[in-house]
């Protein structure tokens, strides 16, 4: 099979967005939910203004546009089509690194973050802390392929992954992650392959270690709490993706406004933003972030990495390699220092910015960057 990469060039028909205000346009709407808070999900009234911003203000080709600007391109890996944006930096010893969203994110969550991440010194950094950026979409995000048998798993995508680097060249690399992004990224760090230095989360998943409901620590209690409510009312979309995929995805595959509501209901309650995306994101945002699911139809296929994984998207073996943590104080999960030591061995950074959430790079761009340059400087000199 040919290990090709191949330019890609993103130009959706214009009787696809045609079909999607179409749908948009007859949308059935539940009725107003009885309660005056989100407790029962994302708010009609706030749906439907979005919906119709979509239908009638939102421009796609600038998305478009964007992307295509950036340099996409896709490639095999173990047999399935991938999709990525590789963007390199104006700075010859900059170093690589493969960067992973997650659910219900995309590559255009970095939009914001790839300019300094590339070349600080023209947003006022120091030079010496460019990369080289490769962007991926998981496999049944975006315009990466779907695949087609059961198997790919958090484990398999971080074989890819590696393989993908490699074939760029690439040998001496870093990677980064959040949400699925941070499963992927650890996965390649317990694997320690050859060229890869080390990696940086802004998302981690552990299990409590035997004695945590003992520990009176105010951060083991934290994320206790922090980890409560997460199951008592956060989890539902989890089990649902990770048990039933396939029916959930009827639903979001004919109804744009189902599609962006599942989206956007997260957006909300993991960002630090009160429950207004908009506030910190911008209507824009979250729907170019909405089309990388539907104009692909990825509703379903997306969901099925939990179906693959999600049990196993905690960290449950060791990692020697350099590891740089960052915790976002609106993030789902707050992992403390003494339960990543049990299977991080060698922590060089570990922040906790002030703001932000589940989306660090989507909401805090500058905090971001200034974690990940912190998180993998000391890389550079090995």
């Amino acid at each position: 099979m040919s290990d090709a990469i191949e330019p890609f060039r993103l130009v959706v028909p214009e009787s696809d967005l045609d079909d999607l205000r179409r749908r948009l346009a007859m949308t059935r709407w539940p009725e107003q939910e009885p309660v005056a808070d989100r407790s029962q999900g994302a708010p009609l009234d706030r749906v439907r203004a979005l919906c119709a911003y979509w239908r009638d203000g939102y421009d796609w080709r600038r998305c478009e546009a964007w992307l295509n600007g950036l340099g996409q391109h896709r490639t095999v890996l173990d047999g399935l089509g991938i999709h990525f944006l590789h963007v390199r930096s104006p700075e010859p010893d900059a170093l690589p690194l493969i960067m992973t969203h997650g659910w219900p994110g995309s590559v255009v969550e970095f939009r914001k973050v790839i300019g300094p991440l590339t070349d600080p010194a023209a947003h006022g950094g120091d030079p010496r802390d460019a990369f080289h950026l490769v962007l991926p979409s998981l496999p049944g995000y975006g315009f990466s392929d779907k695949p087609t048998t059961t198997g790919w798993g958090v484990e398999r995508i971080a074989n890819a992954w590696t393989e993908l680097m490699a074939r760029l060249g690439y040998a001496r690399y870093a990677a980064q992650g959040g949400d699925w992004g941070s499963a992927v990224t650890l996965a390649m760090a317990a694997a320690a392959p050859p060229g890869l230095r080390g990696v940086h989360v802004n998302t981690l998943t552990l299990p409590p270690p035997p004695g945590a409901a003992d520990d009176a620590a105010p951060d083991v209690q934290a994320a206790r709490a922090l980890a409560k409510r997460y199951a008592e009312e956060e989890i539902g979309y989890a089990r649902q993706q990770g048990t039933r995929p396939q029916t959930l995805g009827y639903g979001l595959s004919d109804s744009p406004a189902g599609q962006l509501a599942w989206i956007y209901e997260k957006l909300c309650a993991w960002t630090d933003s009160g429950g207004d995306a908009e506030s910190v994101l911008g209507r824009d945002a979250i729907l170019d972030d909405v089309m990388l699911y539907w104009l692909p139809n990825a509703g379903a296929s997306s969901a099925r990495l939990y179906w693959e994984s999600f049990g196993a998207a905690a960290l449950t073996r060791d990692v020697a390699l350099p590891v740089g943590v960052s915790l976002f104080p609106s993030d789902i999960t707050r992992a403390p220092r003494a339960w990543a030591e049990r299977r991080l061995q060698n922590i060089v950074h570990w922040g906790e910015p002030a703001r932000g959430g589940h989306f660090a790079a989507f909401e805090q761009p500058a905090l971001f960057v200034r974690e990940v340059r912190d998180g993998l400087r000391t890389l550079r000199r090995n």
